[in-house]
């Protein structure tokens, strides 16, 4: 594990390639600073943090499903799933139309695929709230599926998805509090993508990685608001130390 050199696009950002692609017109961040961007880490490039990125070996994978503009956000998380998780494949949502990689990944024997969604709104017989190795058959790797996208439309995507319906929907309960601070939720209790994924890593017994992708929001989010309101970034604060000593990423 450490930083990665020149790495090739992962699935997140190859979604928001063929995003950009097909829009009409450019997309403007809501409130964000406009000009140049780094492609790999969409912040300004005097707030980058690609040399920054850790990847930690995981037996788990990540499936984004993502709403239509949510690959666009220069805030969006599921991005920095993608750069510590290898086996993390993105896919953009529509109500009538699903991609035929999506089913073939969703059919792959490797995987047990867990639908990530609040238990309350689901059935009980289709809840689980372990995914440790003990409890996956046939020895499968667990494939956590989130929805990417605000609460209301996770929603809907969880409900006119059919696809998923014969897949154990993994419930989440923490008392943490998400310290979020990009884009509030009304809720106290809803966390950001990046917060699920590390929430599921660990469920998965995968503790290393949760923790580094943790640390990994923090860094991200202390970038993200300093490049926001104009101000350096502090590189030998404890959120980046933190990272440094979890993934051994080298000090810039």
């Amino acid at each position: 594990m450490g930083e990665h050199a020149a790495a090739a696009p992962h699935a997140v950002s190859r979604l928001r390639a063929e995003r950009l692609a097909r829009s009409a017109k450019p997309f403007l961040a809501r409130g964000g600073p406009k000009g140049e961007r780094c492609a790999g880490c969409r912040l300004v490039p005097s707030h980058c943090i690609c040399a920054l990125r850790p990847q930690v070996p995981t037996r788990a994978g990540m499936c984004l499903l993502m709403a239509d503009i949510e690959p666009l956000k220069p805030s969006n998380t599921g991005w920095l799933i993608a750069d510590v998780v290898a086996d993390t494949f993105a896919f953009g949502w529509a109500r009538t139309e699903v991609q035929p990689g999506l089913l073939a990944l969703l059919a792959d024997p490797q995987w047990q695929p867990y639908v990530v969604f609040p238990g309350e709104f689901v059935a009980p017989e289709r809840v689980v709230t372990q995914v440790a190795p003990e409890h996956a058959p046939n020895g499968k790797r667990p494939l956590f599926i989130l929805l990417d996208a605000t609460w209301p439309e996770a929603r809907k995507m969880f409900r006119k998805s059919p696809y998923l319906d014969r897949f154990p929907v993994l419930s989440l309960a923490s008392e943490q509090i998400s310290r979020y601070q990009l884009r509030r939720s009304r809720r106290d209790d809803h966390f950001c993508t990046s917060e699920v994924a590390s929430l599921c890593l660990e469920l998965a017994g995968e503790a290393q990685a949760a923790q580094v992708l943790d640390a990994y929001l923090d860094v991200f989010t202390h970038h993200y608001l300093q490049s926001k309101h104009q101000l350096p970034v502090v590189a030998d604060d404890p959120t980046h130390l933190r990272l440094r000593s979890l993934a051994m990423v080298p000090a810039p």
